[in-house]
C-alpha cells in the first residue's frame, strides 16, 4: 500500500526535492514510507533512522521524514548535528506544515514541503562544499 500511494512520477518529483535540498548542503535528507507504524511514531523512526545509517553522516547532519501512511503518523527527525542548530521549534513547525498539507491529501506536497524547510536550515548551517562534499546517503525514498 505504502508504495502505491505515490506514482512513478510523485517519487521522482520527491527525490528530485531531495536532490534539489542537497545541493545547497552538506547535509542529507531522506524519506521512509511504510504501511504501518510499529510502536510509538518517535521510537520507529529512531529505529528507520539506525537502519539507514543515517547516524554516520560526518557532520552528523541527517533528517529522516517517516511516514507510516495506513496510521497516519508522521515523524521528523534530525541528526544531532542539525538539532544543535536550528531553533527549538523548528521540527514542529515543519511538521504542522506537512500536517495540514497531509490533512488535504496532499501527500507529496506534503514531504516536499518538509524537504524544503529541512534544506533550507541544512543549507543555512551546513552549507554545500564543493571541495570535499559527496552524496553520503542515498536520495531514493525508501519503503518498509
Amino acid at each position: 500500500m505504502a508504495e502505491k500511494l505515490f506514482s512513478p512520477e510523485q517519487k521522482a518529483q520527491i527525490v528530485s526535492a531531495i536532490q534539489k535540498a542537497e545541493t545547497l548542503t552538506s547535509g542529507e535528507i531522506q524519506v521512509h514510507i511504510e504501511n504501518h507504524c510499529k510502536g510509538e511514531v518517535l521510537d520507529r523512526a529512531v529505529e528507520v533512522f539506525e537502519t539507514l545509517k543515517m547516524y554516520q553522516t560526518k557532520d552528523r547532519n541527517g533528517v529522516l521524514i517517516y511516514l507510516a501512511v495506513a496510521d497516519h503518523k508522521f515523524a521528523i527527525l534530525g541528526d544531532a548535528g542539525i538539532n544543535a542548530v536550528v531553533p527549538a521549534d523548528f521540527w514542529v513547525k515543519t511538521k504542522d506544515l506537512m500536517a495540514d498539507l497531509f490533512r488535504q491529501g496532499k501527500f507529496t506536497e506534503g514531504l516536499i514541503e518538509g524537504i524544503h524547510h529541512a534544506g533550507d536550515q541544512l543549507g543555512a548551517h551546513f552549507p554545500y562544499d564543493a571541495q570535499g562534499d559527496k552524496n553520503e546517503l542515498s536520495d531514493d525514498v525508501s519503503f518498509g
